[in-house]
């Protein structure tokens, strides 16, 4: 009856291990990703969702490279598809450095 009692040491971890540096990258990324898919709703902040989604799909690529479990992957690939999302419409509304440079 003992296994039945086990505390989770992550919300992320089903090995029963902590990982503190995944679960960073995936809130980072997911945090990032809201950001990004928000902000590119609206044509004026392409500054904003383009650079926010470039780097939660950076800390998205390196969470899925060093990730352990399935759940870590899965809100990461969640991350990812909404920082991409916003990264290639901020890029369409004006990119990384519209009208800033040049």
């Amino acid at each position: 009856m003992a296994q039945a009692m086990r505390r989770q040491t992550s919300l992320f971890a089903t090995d029963g291990k902590p990982h503190p540096l995944q679960d960073t990258l995936v809130a980072v990324t997911l945090v990032l990703g809201v950001i990004a898919f928000v902000s590119a709703m609206f044509h004026n902040l392409h500054l904003l969702s383009s650079w926010t989604g470039l780097v939660g799909i950076i800390t998205g690529g390196y969470g899925q490279f060093i990730s352990v479990t399935t759940r870590e992957r899965t809100a990461l690939i969640i991350g990812l598809g909404a920082s991409a999302f916003g990264f290639f419409l901020g890029m369409a509304h004006g990119g990384l450095f519209g009208g800033v440079i040049g």
